[in-house]
Parts: C-alpha cells; structure tokens; sequence
C-alpha cells in the first residue's frame, strides 16, 4: 500500500468507530451497526485512495452506512414477509458532543454488567477499540476462536437482555466501572505499540470517565495512569519508527504539563482510596517514580518495586509479575530478573514475555538464546516495530 494509502487507511479506521458508536444508536443493534460499518468501511477503501477523501468523511460514511443497514433489515423483512420498520432519521454531521456521548453510550453498552467481565472487555475492544478479533484475542491472552465465540455470545446477550444504549444513572454507574475502566486501558495499551490515534481515543474516554465519577479512585487512577503514560509520547519512538526505551529518551520531550496533571491526581487517587489499594492508582504511583526521575539512571527502583509488591497484592497477575521483574533486572541485574521470568510459563503465548527474556538473555551475552526468544516473540504476535527493535539489538550494525 502507498503512503497516501495508508493515510486513507488510518482515516477510515479512526472515523469508523465514532461512525459505529452514531449507527448502533440509530440502528439499536451493535451486530447491524457493525456489519453496516464494515460495509462502508470496504467501500471507503476501494473509492477514496482512486476518487479523493469526501470533505466531510465522518458523514461520508455514516451516510453510507446507514444506507446499507436500511437494505439490510429491507431484505431481512421482505424474507420473512414483514414490513421493514423504519429506521430513525439522523443527522450525518454530528457535532462533538454527540459523537462524545455516542461513544459514552457504546462504552456503557459493551460494559454492561449482564455480560461477564471477559465478554464486557472483548466486546469494547472489538467495537470501540477497532481491533480485530485476532488482536482482541491476542490483547486476552486467548485463542481466536475462543474470542470469535465469546464475541458472538456478547453481542446475541445484548440483543437477547434488550440492554439500553445509554449512559447508566449515577446510582448504576459503580456496577460498570470495572469493565470499563479495564476497557479504556486495555484500548490505551493496544495504542501505545504504535496505534497513536487509539491512545487519543482512551485518553479522551479516561477524562470521560473521570468526569462522570470525580470521587472513584478507580477512574482518577486510570487517568493519572494513561496521562503519565502518554506524557513520553514524543520520545518513545525514533524518526524511523522503532521504539525507544525508556532508559534511551529524551526526557525533555515528555509533556510536562501531562505529568503535572497525573502526579496531582495521583495524590488525590490515594487520598480517596479505602483501606484496599486501587490497581489503578498503584500503577499511577509507579508511572509517576519514573515521570518524576531526573534521568533513568536516578530512577528509585526500591520504590518502584516496593509499589509492584503493593499492586501484586491486589492484581496479583502473570503479566503484574513480568512488569515487576524489569524492575528487579535495573536493580538486581538480569540474572535475577530471568529467574522471575522463567517461574512464569503461564505466560508461553504472550509476546512481551518472550520479548523481555530475549533482552534479559541478550543482556547475559546468551546471544543464540536471545535469538530464539525473539523469534517465539514475533510467533506469538509482538508488534513489527518492537521486533525490529530487539532485531538490532542482537544484530548491531
């Protein structure tokens, strides 16, 4: 695909969830929403790279969109010999506002606690976060075919339990908040390999949240945590792409003004946690350790850790764990690391725990090791840029 091509393509992929999150209210059905979507979407790629981008995309597509959902429940009605029910008008240049609350609506909907936590995640993942279901499964740590089932029974439970497209009441809202929160980070962390557009739509959906609940320690820890997070954007890849460490930026092109506003919310998430500590403030806690750290090699990783033992105590994860043993190998050196790693064999389809034992066996001079972990890394899906990035780190040129 060309450069103009997969500029196309990123438009189309990053209007056509607020497109899904307008249609599903139109149409009252996620499954037709996204069916109609994908429609418009292919149309889209087909036609603008050869005619030119419409001047108002969004509307493009929605237009087109709707158009196919109408001559789908047409079709549906003529077979069963009904009358079509007429499909709401609408407008096909939606304002900000009612995009924001569209998408509020779908977070909601994909959230809903009539749906377990898994299907809840897969669902939002799938819908607001335009991954695939290979990447929703991929993100879960399942088999595709597993998410392909789940994602079936979701969207047949919404439609089924007739659950509203709405914004819940407050007194409802403390039921969803888990899901959704675990919905908007898991989005952010699909963006942060590289997908910068999905990282602007978590954000966005984390300020969201934590307007609608400025008391609940869960949303102001998630969006301290993506906003520390997102504060290194600019230094965390190179001109030509491949990431950069942490220990490797700039530190001087991190946002400042992000990591002022997520060490003030952190202060504030701990103020308002009870007697259990919140996962996300905690994780916020050690964003900020090394946000506030003049420079890497000043980082307190005694403190780092220690908020690691505080998270395990409340998430204790395989994937918790694997974050907690980079910490141990900037201490304790990488031998000590890799033991943490390799008690972890629950984690053998995770792409970043091959990853990070080929840089902790490439930092042991086990070089042909490092090579194999790095290939069982790529098997298992580590984004392309972040292989190409342990590639030259093996094979320095």
């Amino acid at each position: 695909m060309t450069h103009a091509g997969d500029a196309v393509a990123r438009l189309v992929r990053d209007e056509g969830t607020r497109v899904l999150a307008t249609l599903v209210r139109v149409t009252g059905s996620v499954d037709l929403a996204q069916d109609a979507v994908q429609d418009a979407v292919v149309r889209a790629l087909e036609t603008w790279p050869r005619d030119g981008v419409p001047g108002n995309p969004r509307g493009w597509l929605l237009v087109a969109a709707r158009r196919r959902a109408v001559d789908v429940v047409r079709r549906e009605a003529k077979r069963l010999g009904k009358e079509a029910d007429a499909m709401p008008a609408f407008d096909p240049c939606p304002d900000p506002v009612s995009v924001r609350d569209d998408l509020l609506r779908l977070v909601f909907t994909c959230c809903h606690p009539a749906l377990s936590l898994d299907a809840q995640v897969a669902l939002a993942l799938r819908t607001l976060g335009g991954l695939s279901t290979a990447e929703v499964a991929r993100a879960l740590l399942v088999p595709e075919a597993t998410m392909a089932k789940r994602l079936t029974r979701a969207k047949q439970k919404i439609a089924q339990a007739r659950i509203p497209y709405r914004v819940p009441a407050a007194e409802e809202l403390p039921s969803r908040l888990s899901g959704v929160a675990s919905t908007v980070y898991l989005i952010f962390n699909e963006g942060y390999t590289g997908r910068v557009t999905l990282i602007t739509e978590a954000v966005r959906l984390a300020r969201l949240l934590a307007s609608l609940m400025p008391d609940e320690p869960t949303a102001l820890g998630l969006l301290s945590l993506v906003l520390l997070q997102d504060a290194r954007r600019a230094a965390r890849f190179d001109s030509s792409g491949l990431p950069v460490l942490l220990s490797a930026q700039d530190r001087s092109a991190w946002d400042g003004s992000l990591i002022k506003e997520g060490v003030e919310l952190v202060g504030v998430g701990l103020r308002r946690t009870p007697s259990v500590p919140n996962p996300y403030v905690v994780q916020a806690a050690i964003a900020a350790c090394h946000d506030l750290a003049p420079s890497y090699a000043e980082t307190n990783w005694d403190a780092v850790i220690s908020w690691y033992d505080v998270l395990v105590s409340v998430q204790d994860t395989p994937v918790v764990h694997l974050n907690r043993a980079a910490a141990v190998a900037e201490r304790d050196g990488p031998a000590a690391a890799l033991a943490l790693v390799d008690e972890l064999p629950d984690l053998a389809e995770y792409p970043w725990w091959h990853a990070s034992r080929a840089e902790l066996l490439f930092r042991l001079d086990f070089v042909e090791a490092a090579a194999e972990a790095l290939s069982q890394a790529v098997a298992t899906g580590l984004p392309a840029a972040h292989a190409a990035h342990l590639r030259n780190r093996l094979n320095p040129r």
